[in-house]
């Protein structure tokens, strides 16, 4: 089947209808009463044309009906329905009394099918049991009519009224399942607009936290560049002022590219909905001589050591440089003038990874010792935690801590296990 055809379009007739239907069912429910107004004085005026022309006659057992019972019945059994939504149950009873009267006098007024509208709401509003005693209200005036007036055989009249009223009831069940339907229907489209708002949301706070830990390795890194730097060049200002230059000109390198990763990440807070994939910084493998070429610029000696090849994906080497990023960023900060550094990377088949980064602070710089502090947990919040939330992404493993004595310094180790076939 053509595709085109499987899912036509309405009719523009088809969509006419139920666009009227829609305004028809939102006014009705705004203004209720209006409604049932005119439902009920159209069957009123009915009634009562029946009654006042004389149309009774014709299915009438007797003739003798006085004039004010006439018109006392044709309004009992049309007036009450002006409450056959709100009170179904009620009105019917209230019309059984006038039924009775109707049959036992002969009078016969068509008015009395009006019941079967009560068999409907009953149907539509309330409990199906309930259409049991309906049922034997509704059948009692024929049954009375039969024994006073005795014309037809008995199963004909019995079993015409009860096909009248499974066809009211039956109408009623298809319409309030309908109804439940369509209830169903909205109240699933209403919980998964909900629950699509929701993972928006999740969605956003994940990245935005994303971006806060991108936000710390960036600034935490450059600053600790710059501060090393800058101790550099003041004293080398008296003895070497090339040397100052140098390291004035690093210190402006620096800030300029700090300045512009902080101004991409800014751009991709303001226009979230708006940004391109390649707004967000995403450094890798191949950005780590970079990095070491400006760690060692600050004054801190790295040496590296690599076993096997890289085949890493992109979210893997994110997460390797910022590790490396991080732990030198410590050894800047807290490992002393005198500290170096050591990083060996071990790469392994399905893109197992291990990083090793090891120093040699002494713990007598600016901070609380080497590393992270005596505790690991002397930093600002987000440097363990945030290395140990990106090696998680990955089932990894990060060990972080001091060197077992009497060696000094620090030792971060961070495992990427194989990836899993996709």
């Amino acid at each position: 089947m053509d595709p085109v055809t499987e899912h036509r379009a309405p009719e523009p007739l088809t969509e006419y209808a139920q666009r009227l239907i829609h305004k028809v069912r939102a006014f009705d429910r705004r203004r209720p009463l209006l409604w049932d107004l005119h439902f009920t004085g159209f069957w009123v005026t009915a009634a009562l044309i029946d009654y006042a022309g004389g149309g009774w006659r014709h299915n009438a057992h007797s003739l003798d009906v006085p004039g004010w019972l006439l018109l006392t019945l044709s309004l009992g059994l049309s007036a009450p329905l002006l409450w056959r939504r709100t009170h179904p149950g009620a009105v019917l009873a209230a019309m059984v009394p006038f039924a009775l009267v109707n049959a036992w006098t002969g009078a016969a007024l068509q008015a009395a099918l009006l019941q079967l509208v009560l068999i409907y709401h009953l149907a539509l509003r309330r409990p199906l049991r309930d259409l049991w005693w309906a049922t034997a209200l509704v059948i009692a005036p024929v049954l009375v009519s039969a024994v006073r007036h005795g014309e037809g055989t008995w199963h004909q009249q019995i079993g015409s009224h009860l096909m009248s009223i499974t066809v009211a009831a039956l109408i009623g069940v298809t319409v309030r399942t309908r109804r439940n339907y369509t209830e169903a229907l909205e109240d699933r489209a209403r919980r998964l607009e909900t629950e699509r708002d929701q993972q928006a949301q999740l969605a956003t706070a994940a990245e935005r936290a994303r971006i806060a830990r991108e936000m710390h390795d960036i600034i935490g890194h450059n600053l600790s560049v710059i501060t090393g730097l800058a101790d550099g060049g003041r004293y080398a200002a008296a003895k070497s002022p090339e040397r100052a230059a140098q390291a004035l000109d690093a210190i402006a390198t620096t800030s300029r590219q700090a300045l512009t990763e902080l101004r991409r990440l800014l751009d991709v807070l303001r226009e979230e909905e708006k940004r391109q994939a390649d707004l967000t910084p995403q450094p890798g493998l191949t950005d780590l001589d970079q990095l070491l070429d400006g760690v060692r610029a600050a004054g801190l000696p790295v040496s590296t050591t690599i076993h096997g090849s890289p085949t890493l994906p992109t979210g893997r080497q994110l997460t390797v440089y910022r590790v490396v990023q991080e732990a030198l960023t410590n050894v800047l900060k807290h490992g002393g003038p005198h500290a170096t550094a050591e990083i060996e990377l071990s790469y392994e088949e399905m893109a197992a990874v291990t990083v090793t980064i090891t120093d040699t602070g002494s713990g007598n710089g600016n901070g609380n010792g080497n590393g992270n502090g005596s505790d690991g947990n002397s930093r600002d919040g987000r440097g363990l935690p945030g290395m140990r939330e990106r090696t998680a992404l990955y089932g990894g493993t990060l060990e972080a801590g001091p060197r077992p004595h009497p060696e000094q310094g620090w030792r971060v180790r961070l495992h990427l296990p194989e990836e899993a076939p996709q």
